[in-house]
């Protein structure tokens, strides 16, 4: 049996570093200093991600008089903020499919809200001059079997209907895009996603929100979270916040409220980047509009370019590991890596000399229903915004929205929606959950190898409202 620490195998790894491309840079601003004994603010931000980031600027600029302190356990972006894909999409239901099965009724207006959200993100970008390498290139899930484009082409037309630009590409149309002979088609979406840097972006937020006044702590993990009379105080290893009011943006890492435990499983996703593509190579594969790009099966590849020609592919393997637990030893996975080598190759054979400089992983705050849930505690002194299962990069400025509005107890249309008002289905507890998500695991697998005809415990899965997926 391979140890999680044992190398990749693959000879396209042999030089990989173990080490996230993104955060691999010599222009990574220096950590702001540890808190050290005892402050007191308006707003404390828990997390240095994109929603805690997001919670603090957005709360200057609604009160620049508001004293804001942001508490990071490591740095900004080290955790998932700085480890995913890039893939900054509009969607803030974790894709259209997912939203229509769950939000119906509010699907259109979910819809025309994660546009104005992207836009608004671009608009930072532009305003703050955040050199992320953000490009509004949109996506394509694409089809490696025929059942997949039926499923594609059936979207389509739903999709359409509210409001959606897409192209339905028949194999020959989406070889033409990009060039790989396992594709059977596939599903071009305009301008609703954007693939950036993630890390600049969220040094970008950063600076931003310095200049706004905002203080940041690093290196500071809070160890809990107490009420006191008129402000919650949060104790870390050297000191403590006295805050009037909290935004909790801990991603996958152990919530500080424990009623929130069993409504987030942390998943490990797994990436690598590969050397700079030559002229030639490019060439080989096309990819002239530079699209972010998905596979469509349970079990699915996400992958696009770099601003210097490199390809990021990720996803796949989605692994669990038994009581909740997230560790940095885990952040490397040889079985993993090898297998998404050998995926690559089987998409671009005529990548064969190409070999990998960067392989890593991270931990995903997965909830049942795939997208982002809210809450607030202490007498609404407390909110939270956990569970965006991937889609993050994007629709966590909206969480961050949502938050603040329910911190000053503002009714907006975004705290009317059901999807705020609502949370999702919670885990069972172990062993239970980790035999949950075994069998899960092994039933999606057996789904794309049959067709994607789904078993009966995916079908009893789909009608609790429960769903799984890479």
């Amino acid at each position: 049996m391979r140890s999680v620490n044992d190398a990749p195998r693959h000879p396209s790894l042999r030089d990989a570093a173990p080490a996230v491309f993104w955060l691999d840079d010599l222009q990574a601003p220096q950590p702001e200093p540890r808190l050290e004994g005892h402050i007191e603010c308006d707003l404390a931000v828990v997390g240095g991600g994109f929603t805690g980031l997001w919670s603090a600027l957005l709360a200057r600029e609604r009160n620049p008089s508001l004293s804001v302190v942001v508490l990071e356990a490591r740095r900004v972006a080290a955790a998932a903020s700085g480890r995913n894909g890039g893939f900054c999409d509009a969607s803030l239901t974790h894709g259209f499919a997912n939203g229509i099965s769950r939000f119906p009724a509010e699907l259109d207006t979910l819809e025309r809200l994660g546009v104005e959200n992207l836009d608004a993100i671009e608009s930072t970008v532009r305003d703050h001059g955040i050199d992320c390498n953000f490009e509004r290139t949109g996506m394509i899930d694409v089809a490696t079997a025929k059942w997949q484009y039926t499923e594609l082409i059936e979207v389509a037309e739903a999709m359409r209907a509210h409001g959606y630009g897409v192209d339905a590409l028949d194999p020959q149309a989406m070889r033409a895009q990009v060039a790989s002979p396992s594709y059977r088609g596939g599903l071009w979406v305009h301008d609703r996603t954007a693939i950036v840097n993630p890390a600049k972006l969220a040094w970008g937020l950063r600076r931003a929100c310095l200049d706004a006044g905002v203080r940041f702590h690093e290196n500071t993990a809070v160890q809990r979270l107490t009420p006191e009379t008129e402000r919650i105080r949060l104790t870390t290893v050297h000191g403590s916040v006295a805050a009037r009011r909290v935004a909790l943006a801990t991603n996958a890492d152990r919530p500080l409220l424990a009623r929130v435990r069993p409504f987030i499983l942390p998943v490990y996703d797994y990436v690598l980047v590969t050397e700079p593509l030559t002229s030639t190579q490019l060439a080989s594969i096309g990819w002239g509009n530079r699209q972010g790009i998905s596979d469509s099966g349970n079990q699915f590849h996400y992958y696009r370019l770099t601003a210097d020609s490199r390809i990021l592919w990720g996803g796949y393997d989605a692994i669990y590991h038994f009581g909740n637990r997230v560790d940095v030893e885990l952040e490397q996975r040889a079985k993993t890596f090898d297998k998404l080598a050998e995926h690559f190759f089987a998409t671009f054979p005529q990548l064969a000399d190409l070999h990998f400089t960067h392989r890593w992983g991270g931990a995903i705050d997965t909830c049942s229903r795939f997208c982002v849930f809210w809450g607030t505690s202490h007498q609404r002194r407390v909110a939270y915004a956990l569970g965006y299962t991937g889609l993050g990069v994007g629709a966590s400025r909206f969480g961050a929205q949502v938050m603040l509005d329910l911190l000053e107890g503002r009714r907006t249309e975004r705290t009317a929606l059901r999807m705020v008002r609502t949370r999702p289905i919670p885990f069972p507890p172990e062993p239970f959950r980790y035999g949950v998500v075994q069998l899960t695991r092994w039933a999606l697998d057996r789904a794309d190898r049959n067709d994607g005809r789904r078993n009966l415990w995916l079908k009893a899965l789909d009608l609790a409202g429960v769903g799984f997926d890479s």
